[in-house]
Parts: structure tokens; C-alpha cells; sequence
């Protein structure tokens, strides 16, 4: 099984952690980065290959992973001269690619199976399945419906909850043949398209521990947990 994981953003969100660092060396605890969590959990699970696609002090990266030999994998990387989006960086690599294949981004903290997502993807035949999460936003404010220059609605405060993409995904090749590489493409582009063609995703609903470490909040509270959940996240290894 092969994972290429995205590790080419500024990590804006996160300054000025990252005014040094590329986002997916960012250490959580005491010992590791984000990145050396996420290789750990792929070999773990199986994975024998990985690509990182690298911009934004990607030297460092490539300083710190090396050919993946730490994590008993091979590692490989393709460089972003300018950035191409979620999808874009995968272009380039069909043709050495397997057939289906794991696409992450590098920022992510969770304990789900990426091998059984991406044995989810390759039996179910779709172009391709996205990780799900449900996520709850409380509004600060009292919300107010109105027409016609009237109040029709009201609701204090209240609480909404989504299902939002993970940012890993199961994708096959076939789905990304018409595509043109070196020019940017979007997970949202790719999704939008595959609805116009009437070919849906698929959704991997998953109601584990995921946090978005690009995101300030879901950072200082990965680094306030880690103890308590580093057995979870690494289970399988020392």
C-alpha cells in the first residue's frame, strides 16, 4: 500500500510555529512531530511506500525523514515549485502509482485505519471515498431568520453540527487520468466534478479522535491530550 502525504503548506494558521518549521514537524509532546505520528501509524498498518509532496521549507522535511528507513518504509518526494492544491501534487506521480492509493494531508491527528479506509475505497469501486467527521460549531450570537424586514426565526446561540472531510482520502488513478498535470486542482474541484458527472464519492464515516493541527485551537489541545492518547494513536508500537 502506497500514501502520498501533503506537506507543502505555510502553515499560515499556525504562526509563528511554522516561521521556522514546515507544519508537519511541529512537535506534539515531548518526543514527536506530527509526521513521525503519522509514518508510525501508516507502517504500522501496513503501508510499505509513501510520497511527501513538499514545498514550503521542504528541505527540512527531507533532512528530517530521509528515505523512510526509520519507519521500515520507502519514502520518495515530489517538490511543489509553486503550489498546486490538494490534488494537484498527485498528477505528476500517476504513472508510478498503484492503482489505489491513500492521499492525506500531513497536519492530521487521528487514530482511524488508514488501511481500512483505503480497503473500503478499492472494494466499494468508487472514484473516491472521503473520510468523514462530524464537527460542532456554537454560534455566539442569537440568530435571527428575517422577511421581508421581519423576524420570522429566532435561535439563541445555537449549536450546528457538520460532517466535514478529514482530509484523507481513498482515490484510484482512473479518476484522475483526464486531469492535466502541472496545472492546480482542488479536493473541492475534484468532488464538485465527480457530481457533475453523476459518479459521487464515497463518504467513510468515522467517529474516532481526529484533530486538524493547522487549525490554532485543535493544536494546543493535541499537545494538552497527547499523554493521555499517545497509546491509542501509536498502538502497535513501543
Amino acid at each position: 500500500m502506497h500514501a502520498i502525504i501533503l506537506a507543502g503548506g505555510k502553515g499560515v494558521r499556525l504562526r509563528p510555529y511554522t516561521t521556522r518549521l514546515p507544519k508537519p514537524l511541529v512537535p506534539i509532546g515531548d518526543e514527536f512531530s506530527i509526521l513521525d505520528i503519522v509514518l508510525t501509524q501508516l507502517s504500522n498498518k501496513g503501508f510499505s511506500g509513501a510520497t511527501l509532496a513538499i514545498g514550503y521549507l521542504g528541505e527540512l522535511i527531507r533532512s528530517y525523514v530521509g528515505d523512510g528507513s526509520k519507519w521500515g518504509m520507502k519514502i520518495d518526494y515530489a517538490v511543489e515549485e509553486q503550489p498546486l492544491g490538494t490534488i494537484g501534487p498527485v498528477l505528476h506521480l500517476l504513472d508510478d502509482l498503484p492503482e489505489h492509493f491513500l492521499v492525506m494531508n500531513g497536519d492530521i491527528l487521528t487514530d482511524l485505519d488508514y488501511a481500512e479506509l483505503l480497503g473500503s475505497h478499492r472494494d466499494s469501486g468508487a472514484p473516491l471515498t472521503v473520510a468523514t467527521y462530524q464537527r460542532s460549531v456554537k454560534i455566539d450570537f442569537g440568530v435571527l431568520v428575517t422577511e421581508s424586514g421581519r423576524i420570522v426565526e429566532f435561535s439563541e446561540k445555537p449549536t450546528h453540527h457538520y460532517r466535514v472531510s478529514m482530509g484523507v482520502y481513498g482515490m484510484s488513478r482512473d479518476t484522475l487520468a483526464g486531469y492535466l498535470p502541472g496545472a492546480p486542482l482542488g479536493f473541492d474541484e475534484l468532488v464538485l466534478d465527480l457530481l457533475d458527472k453523476e459518479t459521487p464519492p464515497n463518504s467513510y464515516d468515522f467517529d474516532g479522535y481526529w484533530l486538524d493541527i493547522g487549525r490554532p485551537d485543535d493544536y494546543d489541545r493535541a499537545n494538552a491530550e497527547f499523554d493521555d492518547i499517545r497509546s491509542t494513536l501509536l498502538k502497535g508500537s513501543p
